[in-house]
């Protein structure tokens, strides 16, 4: 074992240069005159010092691309049944990870994957429209937790980010801001798109740096104008300037799409190409795709498919004259998600084609947190469900009919989210869904990594136990970069996350990631050396309405769960009932890491919502 140990690190050693010289305060002093002055000019001696850099010499560019709202059983890349050709490419040209984990929610994977910290830590508790007081939940990245944009840049990157980025509390997203909190604040040194948790893709608000701005008539070269498009149109621009004018600089960028959260907007030829597709509901999808992940080796053959919960309502129980409208929801949704998939192949194959793709270190999270449920039993209006205000599907029916039937789903005359049963299915074959930190079907997101310079492809799924804020500390560890402890003056906090470099080309490397705690609106869980223990919290998302009683609820109340991960690959055995010390045992562990990363109270981001007179 230690001579593996050992070879393992010669390896990384060879792999992975180290940079000139490590440096713990950021940013770096400014350069200093070489030339030394006299009373004349002919007196004095003029002789600049040479540009110093503090990167390795084959210092990688970066790119991040974050899909929004999608589920690990959704891309045929990993068993599923949407066509997602540019994740499959970078998977086949590089690895894949299939027990990556978010925090099942936006804010908080997001605030996670750009510090290297956990989400409380960082205090992003909830989505920023719910910030509070509370030190985990105030919606603000604080700066003693600098971003990796904003290290990268001290050390010499050009740094930009596009799409969605839902870190800015909502009372400071006006244009006279404050600027602070915005990407520009946070060592982005040029941002494109909205800072809102979504946006149509047809009228967005878009904001360029510090400025909202109109959106362009048109995208990716059609007659009309989409969100998707624009980004990539965008960042493909942002390219082609940069090797023009910075050819030699590394860049890093980070590309996180509105889709596919809801509304769920394409045009209506890419909706088309999953006509007849899903007619026979989400149960039978569901068992499809367990059985296609299990035949490509992406989950074990041991794995087990997870029942539907009793909440949720079968296929066969939905009313013969209501399965068309659930079927094109769902038929819509691919076409959506088909669609930002291949905007990303877009800014894929311009870095490739500017000659960038070589040494080019590709990121591609397949997922903020699970598939969203909030669509509940499917919309047009997808704000009705998130605001609480019920309807009938037989209303919204009537009311789409109006508008012009079926063929105007996912066009701008509305907002559809599809029924939450296809977001379990896309789940499969996990228990939970987008906003259940409990279960894996709301936090395990697969991960795919493209660098041909240093990675060999291997079509191995990669198995260790990964976080969101792994992701950070990889990319330290991969430029030999020393975490700072002072960047603009404030000491840093400590990270949360650690690198997985030493799996890139090892499939079967250690990790050292004993433990990671998930927590998100009472929805909780703990993993420790290779067991969960998972309480699902007060509230249910594809339900309609606040829960009865939920103003009484304590997390006293809740029933937890446990299980062993190293025989039981999605939650389906609870062993809570044979082994009550273990499970006491990881309960209190919960609470010293929540307590530890500042997520005290336990379902504190409830507070705005539900709580608050």
């Amino acid at each position: 074992m230690k001579a593996r140990v050992i070879l393992a690190a010669i390896t990384l050693g060879a792999v992975f240069a180290l940079p000139v010289a490590a440096q713990e305060i950021l940013p770096f002093p400014p350069k200093p005159s070489g030339s030394t002055a006299a009373r004349t000019i002919q007196d004095s001696t003029y002789s600049p010092l040479s540009a110093v850099s503090h990167l390795p010499k084959d210092a990688p560019n970066i790119l991040i691309v974050l899909i929004d709202d999608v589920g690990p059983g959704q891309t045929d890349t990993y068993g599923g049944e949407i066509h997602t050709p540019t994740l499959s490419r970078i998977a086949q040209d590089g690895i894949s990870y299939n027990r990556f984990h978010t925090t099942a929610m936006c804010s908080p994977t997001r605030a996670a994957l750009l510090t290297g910290r956990n989400h409380n830590r960082v205090a992003n508790g909830q989505i920023t429209e719910l910030a509070n007081d509370w030190d985990g939940y105030r919606g603000m990245i604080p700066k003693s937790s600098a971003t990796v944009a904003e290290v990268l840049k001290d050390y010499g990157y050009s740094t930009a980010a596009w799409g969605k980025w839902h870190n800015t509390p909502a009372n400071e997203t006006t244009a006279v801001g404050p600027f602070d909190n915005w990407p520009s604040g946070y060592g982005f040194q040029y941002f494109y798109g909205f800072l809102a948790g979504e946006a149509s893709q047809y009228e967005p608000m878009l904001v360029r740096n510090t400025a909202y701005v109109e959106h362009p008539k048109t995208s990716g070269g059609h007659n009309y104008y989409h969100l998707s498009e624009d980004l990539a149109d965008d960042a493909i621009h942002w390219l082609d300037q940069h090797k023009a004018l910075a050819p030699d600089k590394p860049f890093f960028m980070y590309w996180a799409s509105g889709a596919s959260h809801g509304p769920h907007q394409v045009p209506k030829e890419w909706a088309d190409k999953y006509k007849g597709k899903f007619d026979d509901g989400w149960d039978k999808y569901r068992e499809r795709v367990y059985k296609r992940a299990k035949r490509l080796g992406w989950i074990p053959q041991s794995a087990k498919l997870t029942p539907r919960p009793a909440t949720l309502p079968s296929w066969d129980s939905i009313p013969a004259d209501q399965k068309p409208f659930q079927r094109r929801l769902m038929e819509v949704f691919a076409g959506f998600t088909e669609h930002v998939d291949a905007q990303v192949g877009r800014i894929v194959d311009e870095i490739d084609r500017l000659g960038y793709g070589e040494n080019t270190l590709i990121f591609y999270l397949w997922g903020d947190n699970g598939a969203s449920a909030e669509g509940q039993n499917g919309t047009i209006s997808e704000l009705l469900a998130q605001n609480g205000i019920p309807t009938t599907t037989e209303q919204q029916i009537k009311a789409l009919d109006g508008l012009g039937g079926l063929d105007v789903l996912g066009s701008p005359k509305t907002d559809n989210m599809y029924h939450a049963g296809w977001a379990w299915a896309g789940s499969s074959p996990y228990q939970g869904t987008k906003l259940l930190a409990s279960y894996f079907g709301g936090t395990r997101n697969p991960l795919a990594v493209r660098w041909p310079a240093k990675i060999k492809p291997d079509s191995t799924p990669r198995s260790q136990f990964l976080h969101v804020n792994d992701v950070v500390p990889s990319i330290y560890d991969i430029l030999g970069i020393t975490p700072p402890r002072v960047v603009n003056g404030i000491p840093q906090d400590i990270f949360d996350g650690v690198s997985f470099a030493g799996t890139f080309n090892d499939a079967d490397a250690k990790v050292a990631k004993p433990t990671q705690y998930f927590d998100i609106m009472g929805s909780r869980g703990i993993y420790h050396n290779g067991w969960m223990a998972s309480a699902v919290g007060p509230r249910l998302p594809w339900l309609a309405g606040t829960p009865k009683n939920i103003l009484q609820w304590t997390p006293d109340q809740d029933r937890w769960q446990l299980y062993d991960l190293t025989k039981d690959w999605s939650q389906a055995d609870d062993l809570a009932g044979k082994m009550p010390a273990k499970l006491a045992d990881l309960k209190d562990l919960f609470l010293i890491e929540l307590t530890r990363n500042k997520g005290l109270p336990v379902g504190g981001g409830m507070w705005i919502p539900i709580f608050h007179p």
